[in-house]
């Protein structure tokens, strides 16, 4: 073979591989990053639909053992179903600080804790000696590959993870991302084929619906407690001290919520992730009777945020905006109590252009009605 056709030959062979290099790269890597959580999750799930597109049972390949039951638990208060499917997919998320509490930036955290969650602390409180603490509280897998998700406050400073699921087997957590504003956070870990929660939809959850609570409280792993939703776009002001830009909009619900719950699952009873659940309204430290999740709708927009930027994206409409009650209504001859009031509008911002102005009330957003500012 003459010198030119070799020097052809390998020239040719360097174009296909660096072709299949970049096609690779596009399709394996780059692709991660701009594909939503939402999507991983129905690509996996689509593995496991049948041909009416239901999903399939994954127990149905295994032999059926009779049941011991014999009886049959309405649909309505049937938690086992849920229970069973989601308990292995909620991890016991452990924390270790380095130094003393205030070399790892959780005073303003602990200020907050103290309203919450009494005296304790943060989730289960910090223990150890004064060079090492650790704490822990729970998180949700949210993708098969080892994305989960949590509150800040759970991992906020640590200088290690650990994150322990309900076979325990344990895993290094890296932290991805977090949004202080929403306290929540994206950890990964380096797993394949994990259990993992399904996206259910927050904003249709109904007032006085069964919900379950899962998590690892008072490091009591894989515990599972029942309620209903007791409240909707509930702001209780925990994140005050934090950043102007805080956003609260919690699923407030009585099923029993401890410390160590935090970062858990609030799903419904189809087993489908409706909440992350974040504090409880105590004056002891433990459950009082209330308990709050950072609705999923809100869930998913941070963790998507988190993944693709390392940060979460936020539009601003530049107004102010109040609550109208009785004492608003009179002062500003309001004839219905219904909406939030224009109370200001910011010069050149969206609102602006848009032609909101002030005195406007706004009723609905896309057909969703509102009626408080936190909804």
């Amino acid at each position: 073979m003459s010198t030119g056709k070799i020097f052809f030959s390998m020239l040719l062979a360097s174009l296909i591989g660096g072709a299949v290099s970049i096609a690779g790269y596009k399709y394996f890597i780059a692709d991660e990053r701009s594909q939503s959580f939402l999507e991983r999750q129905q690509v996996v799930l689509s593995k496991f639909s049948n041909a009416e597109g239901k999903t399939k049972d994954l127990s149905d390949e295994q032999p059926q053992k009779k049941s011991e039951r014999n009886y049959e638990i309405p649909a309505e208060l049937n938690f086992v179903d849920a229970a069973e499917k989601v308990t292995p997919a909620v991890v016991h998320i452990k924390t270790t600080y380095n130094g003393s509490a205030a070399s790892y930036g959780r005073n303003s955290l602990e200020d907050m804790m103290k309203e919450f969650f009494g005296d304790r602390g943060g989730d289960d409180g910090f223990y150890g000696n004064r060079g090492q603490r650790m704490s822990s509280g729970s998180g949700v897998i949210i993708t098969d590959d080892g994305y989960i998700a949590t509150n800040n406050h759970v991992v906020e400073g640590a200088s290690s993870i650990e994150v322990v699921l309900n076979d325990k087997r344990s895993y290094e957590g890296k932290i991805v991302g977090t949004d202080p504003t929403t306290d929540l956070a994206l950890i990964k870990v380096s797993g394949e084929d994990l259990p993992f929660v399904p996206f259910g939809n927050s904003d249709a959850v109904k007032i006085g619906e069964w919900v379950l609570a899962i998590g690892n409280p008072f490091d009591l792993t894989s515990t599972v407690t029942a309620g209903i939703v007791s409240a909707k776009a509930r702001n209780i002001n925990i994140l005050r001290n934090r950043d102007s830009y805080s956003i609260e909009s919690f699923i407030q619900t009585d099923a029993a919520v401890n410390p160590g719950n935090s970062g858990g699952a609030l799903v419904d009873l189809e087993g489908n992730l409706i909440g992350i659940n974040t504090a409880i309204a105590t004056n002891t430290g433990s459950y009082s009777g209330y308990s709050f999740a950072v609705p999923v709708t809100l869930v998913k927009k941070v963790m998507d945020d988190l993944l693709s930027y390392g940060e979460v994206q936020r539009a601003l409409m530049g107004v102010t905006i109040l609550d109208i009650n009785a004492e608003v209504a009179e002062q500003m001859d309001i004839k219905e109590i219904k909406g939030v009031y224009i109370n200001g509008v910011n010069p050149g911002s969206g609102a602006d252009d848009a032609g909101i102005l002030k005195g406007d009330i706004i009723l609905s957003i896309n057909g969703v009605e509102v009626n408080d500012v936190s909804a």
